[in-house]
């Protein structure tokens, strides 16, 4: 295995209005072959850097390196040939719902290769075997349950054997028994493919079961970055805070207020 990173994120910052930073100076670098946790919580920038990492998105400032290249650098032929080489599971699946369980799977090997339609239908039977829904090729995505789905989205992202998969929010809406299913699935599918896996998640439980490692965001920054079983035993306030749900910390349950005696007009009654 090579040691150059399959991801390398220098110092990127981002922001979607003027004064308001989503990214700030956000740097990390993942291996080829490891599944990795981006985690945090709900709009602290997860979902932005994985766009970055796609190039769905330029960094305002920094640099995002995909495959050892520039994603700035690419051209449309040249973003085009990237993406050919990631795999993406959208959140909730978003399978196209005009088109049968095979149709969507088939979808990127007919839009991205010039293989004849009887291999297309073997990889396609190939793929949804993995995901245990070979029998279901034939359903529409509005037959299936939402674990099922997310199954199926599933063996499109990975249709074209990718080195890289991006998964932004996999376990979403899912009940206890998808929701393990597809955490295994992931962890199986990239260890099979010998593919490169990032996990944008706040499922603690869930991510840390598969990763290898985790980057740990609070609001537009990383605050943490090792192991699953080392953040366990973190004593840096956000990160315990996070990993076993406590209320309060550097998150506060309460909303900033005016003093509560003041809001109920009591303040001149204790007097």
């Amino acid at each position: 295995m090579t040691d150059h990173p399959i991801v390398e994120i220098d110092s990127v910052s981002y922001g979607y209005e003027a004064g308001r930073e989503v990214l700030r100076e956000v740097s990390l670098r993942i291996a080829p072959g490891r599944v990795i946790g981006i985690m945090g919580q709900s709009g602290c920038g997860k979902t932005t850097l994985l766009r970055i990492i796609g190039a769905a998105m330029l960094p305002g400032r920094g640099t995002a390196r995909v495959f050892g290249t520039a994603t700035a650098a690419l051209d449309r032929d040249g973003l085009y040939a990237m993406r050919r080489k990631l795999g993406m599971l959208f959140q909730f699946g978003a399978l196209f719902t005009d088109m049968t369980v095979f149709d969507n799977v088939a979808f990127p090997l007919r839009e991205h290769t010039a293989l004849p339609e009887a291999v297309i239908r073997d990889l396609v039977l190939m793929k949804l075997d993995a995901v245990g829904l070979r029998g279901a090729a034939a359903l529409a995505p509005s037959e299936l349950s939402g674990g099922m789905a997310r199954r199926v989205a599933l063996a499109r992202a990975v249709a074209l054997d990718p080195k890289l998969i991006l998964y932004d929010e996999p376990f979403a809406g899912l009940d206890p028994i998808s929701l393990g299913v597809i955490a295994r699935l992931i962890r199986r599918l990239n260890d099979s493919l010998g593919a490169t896996s990032i996990i944008v998640s706040h499922d603690v439980q869930e991510c840390f079961d598969i990763v290898d490692d985790v980057y740990m965001m609070m609001p537009a920054r990383v605050v943490a970055h090792d192991a699953p079983s080392a953040l366990r035993r973190s004593s840096e306030p956000f990160v315990d805070q996070f990993v076993h749900g406590k209320p309060d910390g550097p998150i506060p349950f309460h909303y900033p207020a005016r003093d509560y005696r003041d809001e109920l007009g009591l303040a001149g009654a204790a007097a």
